[in-house]
C-alpha cells in the first residue's frame, strides 16, 4: 500500500505546477489547464484527509465529486468565453485581450 504522505506530496506538486503554469503562461487554454491542476490537487487533498480523519465515512469523497462537478462547469463556461474571445480577436493570448479595455 502507498503511504499517505506520497499523496500529499503529489497534491503539493500538482498545486505548485498549476500555480506556476497560471503565472507564466499567456495562452488562455494553458491557463485553464493550470487552474484545473490546482482544483485536482484540492480534490486529492479532500480524499486523503477523509481517509486519514474519518476512514469509514465518505464526506471527503462527496466533496471531491462536488468539486469535480463544479470544475467541469467552470471549464465549460471558460472554454465558451475563450472561443468568443478567439472569434473577436483572432488570438488566445492574454496580452491581446488587454485591447478590450478601450
Amino acid at each position: 500500500m502507498i503511504p499517505v504522505a506520497f499523496y500529499f506530496v503529489l497534491s503539493a506538486l500538482l498545486f505548485f505546477i498549476g500555480v506556476f503554469g497560471f503565472v507564466t503562461r499567456r495562452n488562455l487554454i494553458a491557463m485553464l489547464i493550470s487552474v484545473e491542476l490546482v482544483l485536482n490537487s484540492a480534490d486529492l487533498n479532500f480524499a486523503m484527509f477523509n481517509r486519514i480523519l474519518f476512514p469509514g465515512q465518505f464526506e471527503g469523497f462527496f466533496f471531491s465529486l462536488f468539486s469535480i462537478g463544479v470544475s467541469a462547469a467552470e471549464t465549460a463556461v471558460a472554454i465558451a468565453i475563450i472561443i468568443n474571445v478567439y472569434r473577436n480577436f483572432k488570438s488566445d493570448q492574454v496580452n491581446r485581450i488587454e485591447n478590450m479595455k478601450l
